[in-house]
């Protein structure tokens, strides 16, 4: 047997020699150590990423328009596409989009370079998402992922708005109102026969309602969506600045 004394010579031989002896074993375990995290990387993402139609269900995403003009104000901008949104007609709830999802994670950018979106096709989307650059972004980001071609894929946008009512206590706000997210998941689902609080998700920025975010299946059903639910808005109260008038 051997023994070492604490500092001595011996054991700094010691310690240098079982180093280089076993660097030709620690390399090797080293790099099957990375490969394994590279691999378990690479296994949580889906492995239809961005295949165009591969996806499991959508989200509807709902903006609340008054929320994102008066954060925009605050900030100082008046560019061309906040004036799209802001400076015309009142709008409350607006379509942010309809994105393509997996039961875990999303895809994205499907195709690239994307199709030409027509602009007869973005101009007929303005009532419904009031802003060019907004329909333009959401065709090349997650349109493409949808398998479907431009004009039916806007289609589908306009039949899932459709298929969800807003609670009528939104839709012409005259002041700003505080409501927890809860409550409006209550609203929404009051409205909508068939909607449960599992298929919902509020969210919000510091202080304001930003979004309301509901799961549909391929077919525009509602249905329940664990990953998007556990992402909603934690705050106890949000606001909902008003409507403008006109």
């Amino acid at each position: 047997m051997f023994g070492f004394r604490s500092g001595s010579s011996a054991a700094a031989f010691s310690s240098g020699f079982c180093l280089r002896s076993y660097r030709w074993l620690i390399a090797p375990l080293l790099g099957l150590a990375m490969a394994g995290m590279a691999a378990g990387s690479a296994s949580a993402q889906d492995k239809r990423q961005n295949a165009p139609g591969e996806f499991d269900f959508y989200v509807l995403s709902l903006s609340w328009s008054p929320s994102f003009c008066q954060a925009a104000h605050e900030r100082g901008n008046s560019g061309r596409a906040i004036q799209a949104q802001c400076a015309g007609r009142p709008f409350s709830f607006v379509v942010h989009g309809l994105w393509p999802q997996y039961d875990r994670g999303f895809p994205n950018y499907c195709q690239r370079p994307s199709p030409r979106l027509d602009r007869n096709v973005m101009t007929s989307m303005l009532d419904l998402m009031p802003a060019p650059g907004l329909i333009y972004n959401e065709w090349d980001k997650h349109g493409t992922c949808s398998g479907l071609g431009a004009r039916a894929y806007f289609e589908t946008i306009r039949k899932a708005r459709a298929a969800v009512k807003i609670p009528a206590d939104y839709l012409e706000l005259s002041d700003t109102k505080l409501v927890t997210p809860g409550e409006i998941e209550d609203a929404f689902i009051k409205a909508n026969p068939g909607l449960s609080s599992s298929a919902i998700a509020v969210q919000c920025d510091s202080k304001r309602l930003s979004e309301v975010r509901i799961c549909m299946s391929k077919d525009l059903q509602f249905r329940a969506c664990e990953e998007i639910d556990r992402r909603s808005c934690r705050r106890d109260k949000v606001a909902m600045p008003p409507v403008r008038g006109g």
